[in-house]
């Protein structure tokens, strides 16, 4: 059975949809099957793999007006596929607060997939509203993207308060299977001094690698390729192959 992960930050520009589309990327090309779940309305991650079939996606699956298997998308990478998403998501983020169960609705939806995949990549936007609270309930474990600043450290403090609270409340499963910090640049203090502190604090929840500030990966996506398709030798390419393989090696 498939292993169900969630990238959440409500901060945005922390390369958290970068880090979904290349860390399944790498997985894929590690030999496993890997599913990514774009369930953000601005669809950054669709047009990053390449995708321009925005409809049917994640909003139609969530409405019952399209079934699995036609949402489902493959991409030039073989054993990656996607479901896209479109504006349309962001009505649901309206028309799911008066549904009963709410927090539940990808978690239904995302069934049929447990089975046909070894991982399920869910990129969320970068909020704590609904369509998160979507993902952490469907999700077996979360992977966190930590900018390394000092606002980012404030975030990281809600962020693992929400966590709790969908533990509590509607998915006791859930874990914190890793945080890992991106845009990294090792000249200056201040991400010496995170990256120190949040390793010292969260210990083995930390991954060990870093993913460096890197502008070839923020290329990629304008070409609708994953870094390992546009720029296999870059800096940002080895890291997130180092980054994928740890997530294996974790048995994550």
């Amino acid at each position: 059975m498939g292993k169900i992960f969630v990238f959440v930050n409500q901060k945005g520009g922390v390369g958290k949809t970068t880090s979904a589309i290349n860390i399944g990327a790498y997985l894929a090309m590690g030999g496993k099957s890997a599913l990514l779940v774009d369930f953000d309305s601005q669809a950054n991650l669709t047009s990053g793999v390449g995708i321009k079939a925005f409809k049917p996606g994640i909003y139609e699956l969530l409405s019952g007006s399209a079934v699995f298997d036609s949402v489902l998308r493959k991409t030039a990478l073989n054993g990656l596929s996607v479901i896209p998403a479109s504006i349309d998501l962001s009505g649901a983020a309206v028309e799911l607060i008066e549904q009963k169960n709410r927090e539940f609705f990808l978690k239904n939806a995302l069934e049929p997939a447990r089975n046909r995949f070894d991982y399920i990549l869910i990129d969320c936007p970068p909020s704590l509203g609904v369509l998160t609270l979507n993902g952490l309930s469907a999700a077996d474990g979360v992977l966190i993207p930590m900018q390394c600043e000092y606002f980012a450290m404030e975030g990281l403090t809600l962020l693992l308060q929400t966590v709790k609270r969908i533990q509590k409340n509607l998915n006791p499963s859930l874990t914190i299977e890793g945080i890992f910090f991106t845009m990294y640049d090792s000249r200056t203090r201040l991400a010496q001094e995170v990256v120190k502190e949040v390793s010292a604090y969260f210990k083995d929840k930390v991954f060990t690698t870093i993913i460096p500030r890197n502008v070839r990966l923020s290329e990629a996506p304008s070409y609708g390729m994953t870094i390992s398709q546009y720029d296999p030798q870059c800096s940002g390419a080895k890291a997130y192959r180092n980054l994928a393989m740890e997530v294996m090696q974790r048995g994550v």
